[in-house]
């Protein structure tokens, strides 16, 4: 298990400790654990209920999403049955959330582990 302090990454997920939320974050409700980040291929990166907070700017990105951890910390598990990524622990605070871009022939494009 990785422990963070500050930043890491997750595959194609990348964790910025961030000193404060953005003013206009607003918390999604969730039905269950938090997924961090959806994969086409149902492997998903996720937080279980409970440990975390997920929010999202006004202006919705599908590239970006915020976590606020009011506990000691939150492990970010990535639930696929083999080839899986290692989990990642996030200590208490705020955490920017960014998937990964890559630039391709066809331009700018999400990263998919």
């Amino acid at each position: 298990m990785k422990i963070s302090q500050t930043m890491c990454f997750q595959g194609d997920v990348c964790f910025i400790r961030v000193d404060k939320l953005p003013e206009d974050a607003n918390e999604v409700k969730t039905d269950g654990r938090i997924i961090v980040a959806l994969s086409e291929t149902h492997h998903h990166h996720a937080i279980e209920p409970g440990e975390a907070r997920l929010l999202e700017k006004a202006q919705r990105d599908p590239m970006l999403c915020y976590l606020q951890i009011d506990g000691d910390f939150a492990d970010v598990v990535h639930h696929r049955a083999t080839d899986t990524h290692e989990t990642v622990r996030l200590l208490k605070g705020c955490w920017e959330v960014r998937r990964q871009e890559e630039l391709s022939p066809a331009g700018w494009a999400r990263v998919e582990d």
